[in-house]
């Protein structure tokens, strides 16, 4: 069983959602992250959700069973000036997809868990709080993100699926599909 803590601080490559929310509110949080097995087995004795913040589209593809999907983040939506120009900078790099945050998550989230649910947070990669010499910080994700952003609104139990949903389908752990 690989587990580990993870302290939430400000800096580094989270400096942008940290300047959103209160950093003061990250310093006594900590978030359990944990592996794919040890995942399954809290989702299936102890009655842990798993919330995948993918987009919907990648989550009918397939996910955990009982899952429950609300997306972090959301393609752009609107048509104003601003908007135009950020579709047109996504094309400049090759990105015709380009995303903002969905600002319905903690909304979505809400009405589908209470605060004390059991949650662990995945996305496609997982990202990790682990230094390494080139990332000392760890490695940023929509999982980490969603994470931070729960429990900075009162969420106790969140929990961080390390190596995320693509480590879930390498070791062949159980899926089901909506398509």
């Amino acid at each position: 069983m690989k587990t580990s803590l993870i302290h939430l601080q400000g800096g580094g490559i989270f400096q942008g959602l940290l300047s959103k929310v209160q950093q003061p509110n990250l310093q006594n949080h900590l978030v359990r992250s944990v592996d794919v097995k040890e995942a399954l087995r809290l989702q299936q004795e102890n009655n842990f959700v798993i919330l995948d913040v993918r987009p919907e589209a990648e989550f009918k593809e397939g996910h955990p069973p009982g899952a429950i999907n609300v997306q972090v983040y959301r393609l752009i939506k609107e048509w104003t000036a601003w908007d135009i120009a950020r579709r047109v900078a996504f094309a400049f790099f090759g990105i015709f997809s380009g995303t903002e945050e969905n600002p319905e998550f903690l909304q979505s989230v809400e009405s589908k868990l209470d605060k004390t649910s059991k949650i662990i947070v995945a996305c496609s990669s997982g990202g990790t709080m682990k230094p390494t010499q080139n990332l000392p910080q760890g490695q940023q994700s929509r999982s980490l993100i969603a994470a931070y952003l729960l429990v900075l609104n009162g969420y106790t139990n969140v929990f961080h699926l390390e190596g995320g949903l693509y480590q879930w389908f390498k070791e062949d752990l159980p899926i089901e599909s909506e398509e």
